[in-house]
């Protein structure tokens, strides 16, 4: 599956829940300033800008599979020399033989559909003992839009294009989360779910921009903005949604 572009410059614009959820996932990553870290998802650039604050002598490989994303992310981080932009899938990413001492990554492998090629891959390109740091939607994330937008999917005149449709997203359990990361040559794994009350102040644009930004991908323009409407509308009056969290921490094996 070709990941989906993104409005790189609106997510930067709107960002900040997210970029406050990250926060604590960077403070799990311990690092002493001089090692060299993959950004797996490294969005409009606004979480790897905190990453190297922490490596004042290291540097970052920041990848993203949508080239909006990736310059928007060129445009914030300009010309320092401790980061490397790549546009690229985390499922097939080759570092051509380059191994980081470590992984961090939020908000990102819940839009990836195979979890265990992921893993795969990120074991790849670890260092023996490096760790993976990461934070994504996990189980019961967002269920409510999910809800409104398979109901609304399966609705004339949008059924055409989202009947059956099962959603762009990998909401994984902790437990199979683990269990995936141990098949991929992983130890010490911790996963675990945390729910998080999240407000945007304009839920619009945080439906257009970030979860429905799949759904608005398969349907004629026409209907881009009847559908992000009906979804608005089915949510009611509640400016709070629920997020879930996967966190993960782990160790590569050789």
């Amino acid at each position: 599956m070709t990941p989906r572009d993104w409005d790189g410059a609106t997510y930067d614009r709107i960002s900040t829940p997210m970029v406050e959820l990250a926060k604590p996932v960077l403070d799990r990553l311990e690092l002493d300033g001089d090692e060299t870290v993959l950004d797996a998802g490294c969005g409009s650039g606004r979480v790897t800008e905190l990453l190297l604050k922490r490596l004042p002598h290291g540097h970052v490989i920041a990848v993203d599979g949508s080239p909006a994303m990736i310059e928007q992310a060129r445009e914030r981080l300009g010309d320092d020399e401790r980061v490397r932009l790549r546009l690229a899938d985390l499922q097939s990413l080759d570092l051509h033989g380059e191994r980081v001492d470590a992984i961090l990554s939020t908000a990102t492998f819940h839009w990836i559909a195979d979890h265990d090629r992921l893993f795969a891959r990120l074991h790849a390109t670890l260092r023996p003992g490096g760790r993976l740091v990461a934070q994504c939607g996990g189980h019961g994330q967002v269920a409510e839009v999910d809800e409104a937008a398979k109901r609304i999917g399966e609705q004339p005149p949008f059924a055409e294009h989202l009947a059956g449709w099962p959603g762009p997203w990998t909401f994984a359990t902790a437990e199979e989360t683990a269990d995936r990361l141990h098949a991929a040559g992983f130890a010490e794994i911790r996963t675990w779910l945390e729910r998080r009350r999240m407000v945007f102040d304009d839920r619009r644009e945080w439906l257009r921009t970030i979860v429905l930004g799949s759904h608005l991908e398969r349907l004629p323009e026409d209907l881009r903005d009847p559908f992000l409407d009906a979804v608005d509308a089915a949510l009611g009056d509640a400016r709070e949604t629920e997020y879930v969290r996967l966190n993960i921490d782990a160790v590569a094996l050789s």
